[in-house]
């Protein structure tokens, strides 16, 4: 991987020039892939994601960083500029290197675009699309997974938290399965690298099961998730193997 940094006027660009020649503010663009006939489709969360064609051959996930929570109702995606490595785009970007680097299961990072105005700014980052992949939600929705599969999925929440990555966001929606059966992490906004403590990983723990709890209360006869199917998880994240 190879990281570049480009900068026009107001608008700061982030890419691996490994896998990219350069971008501009028309490769963060949904327009831009609809006119070109490159968007592939979209799913809905806080806001959209957008899947695109970038540069005519790489499959991407195009986000724009949105708000959340009360703040929502006052700025719907400004963030308070405090410097160009601080923003959301930057420090997710730079985490997806870091953990590609440690062998992680995450997206590789392509792109991301940072658009300052005075004290304030907007962005956008792009990944690599992950082929034929599903959520562990919409998987679990539709029928139940394997034991061996949950011990996985412990498995591999245990190696994020003993390289030191703390995912802010850890539910049902930001974890992928592909058809052999590997695993995952995605959307780390908000997410860092953190000194080891229980107490973090912990709460990583928790907001994942309320995530699961909060879709089986939804559909109680139609989400594929028990007490037994956590302890498996559980016992295989505890023991590492």
């Amino acid at each position: 991987m190879k990281p570049a940094q480009s900068q026009h006027d107001q608008d700061y660009f982030l890419y691996d020039q490994d896998m990219l020649d350069q971008v501009g503010c028309l490769d963060f663009e949904v327009a831009h892939y609809r006119q070109q006939d490159a968007l592939r489709g979209q799913a809905q969360g806080r806001g959209t994601t957008h899947f695109i064609t970038i540069a005519g051959k790489l499959d991407g996930v195009l986000r724009h960083y949105r708000r959340g929570g009360f703040v929502a109702r006052l700025t719907e995606d400004s963030y308070y500029w405090t410097g160009i490595n601080q923003t959301r785009a930057w420090r997710e970007w730079h985490l997806l290197r870091t953990m590609q680097e440690k062998q992680l299961p995450v997206p590789h990072p392509l792109a991301a675009h940072v658009k300052r105005r005075g004290l304030f700014y907007t962005a956008d980052i792009i990944t690599q699309q992950i082929p034929a992949t599903h959520s562990l939600a919409t998987v679990l929705g539709k029928a139940e997974i394997s034991d061996e599969l949950w011990r996985c999925l412990g498995k591999t929440i245990r190696q994020f938290h003993q390289q030191g990555v703390y995912h802010a966001d850890l539910n049902a929606h930001n974890i992928l399965i592909d058809e052999c059966e590997k695993i995952y992490l995605i959307d780390f906004d908000k997410g860092e690298q953190r000194a080891d403590s229980p107490a973090w990983q912990q709460a990583n723990i928790d907001r994942l099961q309320r995530s699961l709890q909060k879709l089986k209360q939804q559909n109680p006869d139609g989400f594929h998730f028990s007490l037994h199917h956590w302890g498996a998880m559980l016992q295989a994240y505890s023991s590492g193997g």
